[in-house]
């Protein structure tokens, strides 16, 4: 059996706050002399100038340590040839997990084997020197991240051409804007080819055309056949990038699997609070009000509260109310809209429409509406609620709840959908039919 490229076994990392923080090396000195001789350090803090903020730390410090567990008992394997994504809200330490394995901190307990010659590509641009042209940068730059200068003549040209910047290569990058300099430091890392690759966020940066051409290159790499460990905030690389994926949670390794699921699992539990909107205490300008909606709520396909939804997927809208009155099989028409942030209508979920036009009204209840297979592409997507009886409008309120949608394999081929496509997904197939003379 093939060993694994990267072998994570039990791997913690812990901070101590509170030890490190004074302003100069000689606060530190005096804060610990302080310390030593049972003196109570505020007394020095507040006395050379800190803020009530810093003496209020010092205080906090004077209590006792505090342990931070950036990583927490995280165990995985990576296989050869494996593109694995790493994926977690800020803090929950996905960067430090990285740090570790490229050895620039060590771990409190546990070990990282890794089998293979690494390249890192931890942050877009270490290494540049702002007086250096470009030309010069990308042999410097080549060079730190385990380039040799041979391998840097032959790619060279390559490296000029990803970046775009052929009439500048010989200017101080001093003088390149922002988005210059993150196209050239990016095309000098793309170019490495090393068996692993541990890639930190590095295609959150430049404009929306230069990222999909990273996202690109970055699937060249993929297929090449080397090793990757990818962490991004970017769900749809992601899923197109990576076989598998771990999600990180409070420094804890919460799910490992397939990608897909991976990614949403991190959307529909980690990546946002439960959605539940309370339209309690909303104005309203229309409806007899006998009937209110007070409270929306967005659901999966197993009604558990989500704050996003995922195309593809089935989602379930709740619309709780209350009610002054009682009817039993009633002629009513529950409804909601979704819209564009420019206002357009693009779909209406109605009651009535559905066949469902008699209903019960109870005292206290909801309205759940199921939506088989979501077809809109990511987006923001805000959403009136409405409701009358007996012809009689009793509720309505404009803009009640956001629709959060993300991409997702609508079609079970492997592929995202992409919002450059429009708004909708539509369900169609293809054929080809011979024409007989």
């Amino acid at each position: 059996m093939t060993e694994p490229a990267i072998s994570v076994k039990s791997l913690s990392k812990c901070y101590k706050l509170g030890t490190i923080g004074r302003h100069t090396l000689v606060d530190e000195a005096q804060y610990w002399w302080h310390k030593f001789c049972g003196r109570d350090p505020r007394h020095h803090m507040t006395k050379i100038g800190h803020s009530a903020t810093e003496a209020r730390k010092v205080e906090a410090e004077t209590k006792g340590e505090q342990e931070f567990w950036a990583l927490k008992d995280i165990s995985f394997e990576v296989r050869p040839g494996e593109v694995m994504g790493i994926i977690g809200r800020n803090g929950a330490g996905k960067s430090t997990l990285l740090k570790i394995l490229t050895r620039i901190t060590e771990p409190t307990s546990g070990e990282a084997i890794i089998e293979g010659r690494v390249a890192s590509l931890l942050e877009v641009g270490t290494g540049f020197h702002p007086e250096l042209t470009g030309r010069e940068n990308i042999y410097m730059n080549g060079t730190i991240l385990g380039m040799k200068r041979r391998e840097i003549d032959f790619k060279f040209d390559e490296i000029v051409a990803f970046s775009e910047l052929e009439k500048f290569i010989d200017t101080p990058v001093k003088r390149y804007s922002s988005g210059m300099y993150v196209r050239l430091a990016f095309a000098v890392a793309a170019h490495l080819e090393p068996e692993i690759l541990l890639v930190d966020e590095v295609l959150a940066v430049g404009d929306a055309e230069f990222q999909k051409k990273c996202l690109g290159k970055m699937g060249d790499v993929a297929r090449s056949g080397r090793t990757i460990l990818f962490v991004s905030h970017n769900m749809v690389a992601v899923q197109q990038l990576c076989q598998r994926g771990v999600v990180l949670s409070e420094g804890r390794a919460s799910n490992i699997g397939a990608a897909k699921e991976a990614v949403s699992y991190y959307i529909q539990t980690i990546a946002a609070p439960e959605q539940q909107i309370d339209l309690g205490l909303r104005m309203r300008k229309k409806g007899s009000q006998w009937l209110k909606i007070n409270k929306v709520e967005v659901c999966d396909s197993t009604g558990h509260k989500v704050k996003k939804v995922i195309s593809g997927q089935t989602v379930r809208v709740r619309l709780y109310y209350q009610s002054e009155k009682e009817k039993p099989n009633v002629p009513t028409q529950v409804a909601f809209n979704v819209k564009t942030s420019q206002g357009y209508i693009l779909a209406n979920l109605n009651s009535i429409d559905s066949g469902q036009s008699v209903l019960d009204i109870h005292s206290r209840g909801y309205f759940e509406c199921t939506w088989p297979r979501l077809q809109l592409r990511s987006g923001l997507y805000d959403c009136t609620v409405f409701c009358s009886v007996n012809q009689e409008v009793v509720d309505w309120v404009e803009n009640a709840f956001v629709l959060d949608v993300e991409d997702g394999d609508y079609y079970g081929t492997g592929r995202l959908t992409h919002r450059s496509q429009g708004d909708f997904i539509v369900d169609h197939s293809w054929v080809s039919e011979q024409l007989i003379p």
